[in-house]
């Protein structure tokens, strides 16, 4: 049977179908679609697969390991940036090894499409020293799921499935096969206790399966030769396969790769039978860069680096011709005399009365900075509100602005998302306790997670007690309603928590209107509907 899948869904119900029993995620765009899907799945609800939204990737990662401890197989979904969250969860888990099939999905964001940098999680396996399976279509992107777990269980390691948006937002008909049982539960009976002496064990063992790791990607399907009399040999990375085959269809001389460690005697082998080589990845030159150094200087190796592809951004179709002599024209150039349709808050969004008063309070403090977070009151930094100073990563704003006070910055303010603060900003807050930092703190709470799609928000109706439960007084704990009629009390409360010198939080508190709209057409749809009048009533 066949479906049309998006990437992310492919990956969803190729996981179902492999006997997932949980998947465990944080929101974050590309990847937020594979646990919705699974969320909705009838099978997975039929199963009770697990599928509730984390706190944050560093805790889907170590709840994902601990159903693996248990002999069952799951899934940990986040974008590239989330690697960086459950990295030391992650890469641990390479020590300790797994024991159901553990898939670790990390999705890239070439071109920054919605994200702060164009990291490569590819980094991430080598440097766990456990494979990554890299599909180049949506069927690889289901067929692998089944193969991870398979291949995870064989070697007792996590595997990496990594994507980019291009796969994860983009259709095409997958062949869909019977699901199978979930694993039975099985607990593992040896010790996962990371001691010194006992990790010191398990990394030799660890060394020791590298060599199982590259015979299974010299043996792998997903890693296939291609032949032609070409003297420029490619590598064809993932996604890149496809631009490859459209630009020189069957005329190409290649080795298409999808599963890591590099195949080596494969590389070797194209190598040798010609003059030069010719990396194509979407990403950093990862694998490029490994090239270099496996056949030696003297070897023409070009990509990225080279400056024979773009060194940012993501590839198209275009430029990968031009990389391999076939330019064609700019088939997927942007339309011309269009304008730029920069990002903006919803009208009506409670985050826009937030800044307008911030704005009018802040006027009167011309040395203030605001430090801003992650989410979509990010977009309070452009026209017309441009009242953030920073925005760096998850749950940055409380620790940057506990920073500038300590160097002497007043007014040092942070601004913060309800999901946000839950994900990585209570901690933050905790020092800023703990040394009686001179700053305010605003969580601008609409109640989800609005930038990924209105997905829940872990800590909805905990924000007060969550604050003064790490020590903030209660009488700076302040609630305020963001709406225009509500700006004299909304500047007020500012005004007063600004001059307070000490820790303040103020939490503005109003449903985001994408979510209040759709819970009201929901609403409206289960009440009972008023018959129709009858004729003579």
């Amino acid at each position: 049977m066949k479906k049309l899948l998006l990437g992310d869904e492919a990956i969803a119900l190729g996981a179902i179908n492999a006997g997932l029993s949980g998947v465990y995620a944080y929101p974050g765009t590309p990847s937020t679609e594979i646990t919705e899907y699974i969320q909705n799945n009838p099978l997975a609800k039929e199963r009770g697969v697990h599928s509730r939204w984390c706190t944050n990737e560093k805790t889907a990662m170590e709840a994902a390991l601990g159903m693996s401890y248990a002999g069952k197989r799951a899934l940990v979904c986040m974008k590239h940036v989330g690697m960086n969250v459950c990295a030391d969860a992650f890469v641990n888990s390479a020590i300790t090894g797994v024991k159901g099939g553990l898939i670790v999905l990390a999705a890239d964001d070439p071109s920054m499409h919605s994200s702060q940098n164009e990291q490569d999680s590819r980094f991430y396996a080598k440097f766990a020293l456990v494979p990554c399976l890299e599909p180049s279509n949506q069927q690889e992107a289901y067929d692998m799921m089944a193969y991870g777990f398979d291949l995870s269980e064989k070697l007792g390691e996590p595997i990496v499935l990594r994507v980019v948006t291009r796969l994860a937002h983009s259709r095409a008909a997958v062949e869909v096969t019977e699901p199978k049982a979930e694993k039975s539960l099985s607990p593992a009976t040896d010790q996962w206790v990371l001691l010194p002496g006992i990790a010191r064990k398990k990394y030799v063992k660890l060394l020791e399966k590298q060599d199982a790791m590259k015979q299974a990607s010299e043996e792998s399907i997903y890693n296939k030769v291609e032949k032609a009399a070409a003297k420029t040999g490619i590598l064809a990375c993932g996604i890149a396969y496809n631009y490859v085959k459209e630009a020189l269809g069957n005329d190409a001389n290649l080795v298409k790769i999808s599963q890591y460690p590099l195949p080596e005697a494969k590389i070797k082998a194209l190598a040798a039978e010609c003059d030069e080589l010719m990396v194509i990845e979407d990403g950093q030159p990862v694998v490029e860069e490994l090239v270099k150094g496996l056949l030696g200087a003297g070897y023409s190796v070009k990509g990225r680096l080279t400056g024979d592809l773009p060194r940012t951004g993501e590839l198209t179709p275009d430029c990968v011709a031009k990389a391999l002599g076939k330019e064609t024209g700019a088939v997927f150039a942007p339309a011309k005399n269009m304008a730029a349709r920069p990002p903006q808050l919803c009208q009506g969004c409670g985050h826009r009365d937030v800044y307008a008063a911030l704005n009018q309070v802040l006027a009167d403090y011309p040395d203030h900075r605001v430090f801003g977070d992650i989410g979509c009151y990010t977009l309070g930094a452009l026209p017309p509100f441009q009242s953030l100073s920073s925005c760096v990563d998850m749950g940055a704003s409380i620790t940057m602005a506990k920073g500038a006070a300590d160097a002497g910055l007043f007014p040092a303010v942070a601004i913060i998302g309800d999901s946000t603060f839950t994900h990585s900003g209570m901690t933050g807050l905790l020092d800023a306790v703990n040394d009686k930092a001179n700053i305010t703190v605003i969580i601008s709470d609409n109640l989800t997670t609005g930038m990924t799609g209105g997905q829940d928000s872990a800590g909805t109706n905990k924000y007060e007690a969550i604050c003064l439960g790490l020590g903030v007084e209660p009488e700076h704990v302040r609630v305020v309603v963001p709406l225009p009629k509500n700006m004299p009390e909304i500047t007020r409360v500012i005004k007063e928590e600004i001059e307070y010198k000490g820790v303040s939080v103020i939490i503005p508190r109003r449903e985001c209107i994408q979510t209040f709209a759709r819970h009201a057409k929901e609403k409206k749809k289960t009440l009972p509907q008023t018959p129709p009048l009858q004729g003579g009533e």
